[in-house]
């Protein structure tokens, strides 16, 4: 087993060939990747150092190819300093590590016994896979839940699941799908809050040929898809009230028509509902039936907030950071003790999801193994404290006129000489827009594009434009 060098640059081959064999390390060197792809079929390297801009088959699509046929072959990938789109392909592509030149020989031949290591590990099995749990949660209301789907495991009956928005309701519904009779049939998942009114029909029930303009084929629905196993239906609060009709009669009969059908289907599926919404208060004011609240609302299971559960929060950020690290290949960053109380002291209004994206951003932004308070987000140093009085509130508003500001700022960029103020301070307000609307809705793009009073692909253009 040896590593395989690939450059049509004669001199770096033969730099790289000096410096692997004052390591003792085996090597094999090729003048294109056409020709290493050929002795692919007689032999295979342990590492590969590749360069990405050769005549022939290029760095990238060798990457490509050699992934395909070994994915756990360590792949360096030798590029320009400035060639920065090169760098973040070969990434998506696989590679293990990018090696910009002009590099240091000691520094290559350190990374490429790295990647040696790493083959090594792969080459003495993989490490046995741990299932991840779908939930975890010591906190006596997560232990409460832990027991509901125990003692719901050989029931079929219908669970309505509330809680804040990211307390991880579709997680649970999983755990009850797993847990239950129908574990080996499907789990489908549909937030009918996420799909547009007008499809949402179609989408659960499915439409035969030409039932509409653009049905050009008949469709299964998700309760065709669900067949047979559980149908989980998130924001249920959200449905519109022509389709809780429709729900209803399936829960009632246990059958439905596509769009344009004519011929019942029988439902064989549980359903699983849930909401961050108060369905109690929709049905008072007409916005929910409360016939079909009563039909979803056999089981009730509520997720606590994370605040409430907060002696929870270490052992969850845990199982992130090494979920995070195992999606990456990297080893899982660890917190120190003033971080960790930082993170526990947090408030998180997104809840459960909220601390699964911190630990994704800490796996990827925190420069060391050991995570200290000055490498976290700037939000979760300095929380806001508490809330503001009425007059203090009234008096600090008036001190922040933003628009007194913004007139202040834009003086000063006039008196300064600069030139296309407007689009930049309109692409900031706009970026603030975004950033404070998601934030309050958790991360719902959709609610956030209602409440900016955008459609939602104008939001989702403008996080792209932005760079968010």
């Amino acid at each position: 087993m040896t590593v395989w060098i690939i450059d049509d640059d004669k001199a770096i081959r033969w730099v790289l060939e000096k410096a692997l064999a004052r390591s003792a390390i085996d090597y094999r060197s090729f003048a294109s990747a056409d020709d290493a792809l050929n002795m692919l079929d007689d032999d295979q390297p342990q590492v590969v150092i590749s360069d990405i801009r050769m005549p022939g088959t290029d760095g990238l699509r060798f990457l490509a190819r050699i992934k395909e046929r070994h994915p756990q072959l360590p792949v360096i990938i030798m590029t320009a300093h400035a060639d920065l789109d090169s760098a973040v392909s070969a990434f998506q592509g696989g590679a293990f590590e990018y090696l910009p030149k002009p590099f240091d020989i000691d520094q290559a031949v350190e990374l490429i016994e790295r990647a040696l290591a790493e083959a090594s590990r792969h080459e003495n099995g993989p490490a046995p896979q741990v299932a991840l749990p779908v939930l975890l949660g010591q906190a006596p209301a997560m232990q409460d839940v832990f027991r509901a789907i125990g003692r719901l495991s050989q029931s079929t009956v219908t669970v309505l699941i509330t809680g804040e928005s990211g307390t991880g309701k579709e997680r649970v519904a999983e755990a009850l799908h797993q847990h239950s009779v129908r574990a080996g049939r499907p789990f489908i998942a549909l937030n009918t809050a996420a799909i547009p009114k007008d499809l949402l029909e179609s989408e659960l029930f499915g439409h035969e040929k030409g039932a509409f303009t653009g049905a050009q084929a008949t469709r299964r629905g998700r309760f065709e898809e669900a067949e047979g196993g559980t149908l989980f239906l998130d924001e249920i609060g959200d449905m519109p009230t022509e389709l809780q009709t429709r729900l209803l009669r399936v829960l009632s009969d246990g059958h439905f028509y596509r769009v344009g059908g004519h011929t019942p289907i029988k439902a064989n599926v549980r359903v699983i509902a849930a909401t961050h919404q108060n369905l109690e208060e929709r049905v008072r004011t007409g916005q929910f039936r409360e016939d079909l609240f009563h039909r979803l609302n056999v089981i009730r299971l509520r997720l606590p907030p994370l605040r409430e559960r907060s002696e929870d929060i270490p052992l969850l950020t845990q199982h992130f950071l090494a979920k995070s690290a195992a999606s990456l290949g990297v080893e899982p960053k660890r917190l120190s003790q003033p971080a960790m109380q930082c993170v526990v002291d947090y408030d998180f209004p997104g809840n459960v999801r909220q601390l699964e994206n911190l630990c994704q951003w800490i796996t990827v932004m925190a420069p060391g193994q050991t995570v200290e308070v000055s490498d976290l987000p700037p939000e979760l140093k300095h929380p806001q404290s508490g809330a503001l009085t009425s007059a203090s509130a009234a008096s600090a508003a008036a001190e922040t006129d933003w628009t007194r500001g913004l007139s202040a700022e834009i003086t000063r960029r006039l008196e300064a000489g600069e030139t296309g103020i407007a689009d930049d301070l309109t692409r900031r307000f706009e970026a603030c827009c975004i950033l404070a609307s998601l934030a309050h809705t958790a991360g719902r793009k959709i609610e956030a594009a209602q409440l900016l009073g955008w459609g939602r692909n104008t939001l989702t253009r403008k996080i792209q434009e932005l760079g968010l």
